[in-house]
C-alpha cells in the first residue's frame, strides 16, 4: 500500500502536466497516461554519491598558466571512451547546425561549442526521466543563453524526450521536431518555452532572465530540502545547471540575482558560463572587459576555470566534482570555449552567432570534424549509448518514489504539505481563511488589507512564500509567523530580495516554475514595474503564477510626487497578454483579489494597492471581483439605469459618493466596481449585458490613472475621467482636488450624458 500512493504522487503531477501542457496544441502532440509505464519499487540505490568538501580559487584571465585538476565526475553510469564521446558531441553539434541550416534561422555558434559540457551534464551527471519531465527530484537544467536552444533540443532528442522526437503535422504527415526548428507548430521553437516543449524548465530569451529564473529554482530546492528532509530521509535532494553567456553576464538581472544567490549560499545552483568572447557586434573586447572572475568571487561564488571546454572532457568533468563539493556557496564554471567550433571559416567570429553557416561551410564542418553522415542523422553506437538514460531515469525514480512511501508513512503532516507542493492540490476550503469585511470596519490602506490576507493565507498554503524588494514594512507584505529566508536559515517564508526589482521579479518566475504548488509573491512600489517589466513579461509568458503585490498604485501616494506616481501603468499591464490586473477598493474586494490570484496557477496576477485609508463599502464583495466587474449599487429597475458610474481602487468611493449626490436629484445611478478588464472580459455575454446594458449609452469612469483604453468600456458617447499627464507633489487630497478626481466631477460628466 505504501508504493501505491507514491504512485498517485507521480501519476497525479504527471496527469496534471500534461492535461495543461501546451493548451492550444493538439491533443496528438501529448503523450496520454495510459501509453505511460510508471516505474515499480525495487528499492534500487542511487549510483549518484555525494561529492566532499573541497575548495580551489580560480585563476583570473591574466593568469592561465595555472591547471585544473583532472578527476572523475560522479555519473549516473559510467563515461563512455572518449572516442564515443566525441561522436556524440559531433552528433550535437551537427543536429544544431542541420536544424538551423534547414530553417535558415538560429544560432549555430552557441551548440557548435558548448557541447562538450552539454553531453556531460546529459549523458554523465544529470538525474532526471525522460518518459516523465516533471518527476519532482529531477535536476533542473535552464538554457539562459536561449538563442542557442538547439544545444538543448539535440539533448532532450538524444535523451529521449518525446517531445522533440516527434511531432503531428496532420494525420498522414510525422516529421522528426528538429527538422521542424523555428515553424509553426513546432515543439522546437526559436527559443527555449516551457510551455511549448516539455523537458524545458523555463522561457528564456531575453539574456539573463535564466540564470535568475535558476536562482529561484535553487531557492526552492533549498527551502524545500530545509522543511522537509529528516536524518534519515533526505525527500528532496537536487541540482539547478545553467549555462550562460556573455550577454547574460553584461544584463544587470544576472548581477542582481547573482548576488542574492552567493548572499543566500545556494550551493546546488552551479552555472557555466560559455566564455567565448563573441558577441553579436564582434569581440567581446569592444563593450566587456571587467573581471567576470573577481566579480562572481565577490558576490560569493566558488568560481572554477576550464580553459578547453572545446575538447576537455576531463576537466569539465573534474569542475563539476569540484562545484558539487562546495556545499555553502553557488559555483560559476567559466569555460572557455570557441564558439562555431569545427567550422573552418566561421569559428570564432560573430558571423557564425546568429546565421545557418551555409552551405559549403556546413561541407567543410563535415569534413573537417570527419563527420561522414546524412542531416540529422544520429549514429547508432550513439543512439545505443544514450538509449540507456530511459530505464535508468525510471529506476532513478522509482527510488525516490519508494523513498517518499516511506517518508509518507513515518512523516504523514509533512509528506501531506510537500505533496500539495509537488501536485499543486491546493487544501480543502483554504479559501475560508480570507478575511471579510463589513461597511462597519476601519477604513484602512488596501496595502494594509493585503498584509491581513498574507497573513491568514499562509496559515492555509504550504506554498506561499515571497517577500519585497527592500519595501516590506512599506509594502506590507511580511509574514508575521515566519522569520527570513536566508543562509542559514532556508526554511523561513520571508524572502529579503533588496533593491533588485528586476532580479526578483524573475527569480519569484523559477520558485513558480519549480514545482505547481508554489505560490511567490513580489513586492514593490507599482511604478518600479518599470524596473521588472521584462520579468512580468516571461511571467505572463511562460504561465507562472507569481503574485506582484504593488502597493502606492496612484497620485494617493501624495508627497513623493510624480518620480514614484504610476499614471500608464495600469493601461499597459491590462494591454499585456496573459496577465491579471486587479485594483481592488477595500477589504472585502482585496480578499477577491488574492483568491483569484492564488487560483490562476496558469498566469500571473497584479494587486495595485493604496497608500491612502479606503473607507470599507457596502455592496463590494469577494464573489464580484471573480467577475471582474460587478454592481456595487443600483435604484434603478429594469437594467436600464439613468447612468451608470464606474470606478476602480480608491475612485470607487469617488464614485459611490457621486451616485449618491445624483440619486438626490432623482437620478437613478448604478454603481459598477471594475476590479479586472481580464476576468470581465471572460464572463458570459449575458452577465456583460447584465452589468454593462448596451442600451445605456451614458457611462462615466473614474480612475487615477491614464485614460487610454477606457473608450472600450464607456462606448463613444461616454466619458473617461484620468490623469493624462505626470503627477504632482503634494498631499493626496489636494492633487486629487487640482486633477479633477472628485465626485464633483463625476457629477458634472453624469449630468452632460443624461
Amino acid at each position: 500500500m505504501a508504493s501505491t500512493s507514491s504512485v498517485t504522487l507521480s501519476q497525479a503531477l504527471l496527469s496534471r502536466a500534461i492535461s495543461s501542457h501546451a493548451s492550444a496544441q493538439s491533443s496528438d502532440h501529448r503523450p496520454s497516461l495510459s501509453t505511460i509505464t510508471f516505474p515499480g519499487f525495487s528499492g534500487l540505490k542511487s549510483s549518484i554519491p555525494r561529492a566532499s568538501s573541497s575548495r580551489r580559487r580560480l585563476p583570473s584571465r591574466s593568469n592561465q598558466k595555472r591547471q585544473v585538476r583532472a578527476a572523475a565526475v560522479e555519473t549516473i553510469g559510467t563515461a563512455a571512451e572518449t572516442s564515443l564521446v566525441e561522436k556524440s558531441v559531433n552528433t550535437i553539434r551537427f543536429l544544431s547546425i542541420d536544424a538551423v541550416e534547414k530553417a535558415n534561422s538560429g544560432h549555430p555558434g552557441l551548440p557548435m561549442g558548448c557541447a562538450p559540457m552539454g553531453h556531460i551534464l546529459y549523458d554523465e551527471v544529470m538525474r532526471y526521466n525522460p518518459k516523465n519531465p516533471y518527476w519532482f527530484n529531477r535536476d533542473r537544467f535552464i538554457l539562459s543563453a536561449g538563442h542557442g536552444c538547439m544545444l538543448q533540443y539535440a539533448l532532450l532528442h538524444l535523451a529521449g524526450y518525446d517531445s522533440v522526437l516527434a511531432s503531428f503535422f496532420h494525420i498522414l504527415s510525422f516529421f522528426l521536431n528538429l527538422k521542424s526548428f523555428r515553424q509553426w507548430g513546432s515543439r522546437t521553437p526559436g527559443h527555449p518555452e516551457n510551455f511549448e516543449t516539455t523537458g524545458v524548465e523555463v522561457t528564456t530569451g531575453p539574456l539573463g532572465q535564466g540564470i535568475a529564473n535558476a536562482v529561484g529554482l535553487a531557492l526552492a530546492e533549498k527551502h524545500l530540502a530545509a522543511r522537509f528532509n529528516k536524518p534519515d530521509n533526505e525527500i528532496v535532494d537536487h541540482y539547478t545547471y545553467v549555462i550562460l553567456g556573455d550577454g547574460c553576464q553584461m544584463e544587470g538581472i544576472s548581477n542582481e540575482a547573482c548576488s542574492l544567490a552567493g548572499h543566500w549560499g545556494l550551493g546546488k545552483l552551479i552555472a557555466f558560463y560559455d566564455d567565448n568572447h563573441i558577441s553579436i557586434d564582434g569581440d567581446t573586447e569592444i563593450a566587456f572587459t571587467e573581471n567576470v572572475d573577481t566579480r562572481f568571487e565577490g558576490l560569493g561564488w566558488h568560481v572554477i576555470w576550464v580553459k578547453n571546454g572545446n575538447t576537455g572532457y576531463d576537466e569539465i568533468r573534474a569542475a563539476i566534482k569540484e562545484a558539487k563539493a562546495v556545499k555553502d556557496k553557488p559555483t560559476l564554471i567559466k569555460v572557455t570555449t570557441t564558439i562555431g567550433y569545427g567550422s573552418p571559416n566561421k569559428a570564432n567570429s560573430y558571423s557564425v552567432h546568429g546565421s545557418a553557416l551555409g552551405a559549403k561551410e556546413v561541407d567543410a564542418t563535415r569534413k573537417n570534424l570527419g563527420w561522414p553522415y546524412e542531416p540529422f542523422h544520429v549514429p547508432e553506437d550513439v543512439k545505443a549509448h544514450w538509449s540507456r538514460h530511459t530505464p535508468q531515469g525510471a529506476a532513478l525514480e522509482a527510488e525516490w518514489n519508494a523513498k517518499f512511501a516511506e517518508y509518507e508513512q513515518k512523516y504523514k503532516e509533512e509528506a501531506a504539505e510537500l505533496k500539495a507542493i509537488i501536485t499543486g492540490e491546493l487544501p480543502a476550503g483554504w479559501e475560508k481563511a480570507l478575511p471579510t469585511y463589513t461597511p462597519e470596519s476601519p477604513a484602512d490602506a488596501t496595502r494594509n488589507l493585503s498584509q491581513q490576507n498574507l497573513n491568514a493565507l499562509v496559515k492555509v498554503l504550504p506554498g506561499l512564500l515571497g517577500g519585497s524588494a527592500d519595501l516590506a514594512s512599506s509594502n506590507m507584505t511580511l509574514l508575521k509567523m515566519y522569520g527570513d529566508f536566508q543562509k542559514d536559515t532556508p526554511e523561513e517564508r520571508n524572502v529579503r530580495f533588496g533593491v533588485r526589482e528586476h532580479g526578483m521579479g524573475a527569480i519569484c518566475n523559477g520558485i513558480a516554475l519549480h514545482s505547481p504548488g508554489f505560490i511567490p509573491y513580489c513586492a514593490t512600489f507599482f511604478v518600479f514595474t518599470d524596473y521588472m517589466r521584462a520579468a512580468i513579461r516571461i511571467s505572463a509568458l511562460c504561465e507562472a503564477g507569481v503574485i506582484y503585490v504593488m502597493t502606492h498604485d496612484s497620485i494617493g501616494l501624495g508627497e513623493d510626487g510624480p518620480t514614484h506616481q504610476p499614471i500608464e501603468h495600469l493601461a499597459s499591464f491590462r494591454a499585456m497578454p496573459n496577465v491579471l490586473m486587479l485594483r481592488p477598493a477595500d477589504g472585502n474586494e482585496t480578499a477577491g483579489a488574492y483568491k483569484v490570484a492564488v487560483l490562476n496557477r496558469k498566469r500571473p496576477s497584479i494587486l495595485a494597492l493604496s497608500r491612502q485609508k479606503l473607507p470599507q463599502l457596502p455592496g463590494t464583495s469577494i464573489e464580484g471581483v471573480e467577475k471582474g466587474g460587478y454592481i456595487v449599487s443600483d435604484n434603478s429597475s429594469g437594467n436600464n439605469p439613468n447612468v451608470i458610474l464606474i470606478g476602480t481602487g480608491s475612485e470607487l468611493e469617488i464614485a459611490a459618493k457621486a451616485a449618491d449626490e445624483l440619486r438626490k436629484e432623482g437620478k437613478t445611478v448604478r454603481v459598477v466596481s471594475f476590479v479586472s478588464w481580464e476576468l470581465f472580459d471572460e464572463q458570459s455575454d449575458a452577465y456583460k449585458e447584465s452589468v454593462l446594458p448596451s442600451a445605456v449609452s451614458a457611462r462615466v469612469s473614474i480612475e487615477a490613472g491614464s485614460t487610454f483604453g477606457w473608450a472600450k468600456i464607456v462606448g463613444s458617447k461616454g466619458k473617461a475621467i484620468g490623469i493624462d499627464r505626470f503627477g504632482a507633489s503634494a498631499p493626496a487630497g489636494k492633487i486629487y482636488k487640482e486633477f479633477g478626481l472628485t465626485p464633483e466631477a463625476v457629477v458634472a460628466a453624469a449630468k452632460e450624458l443624461c
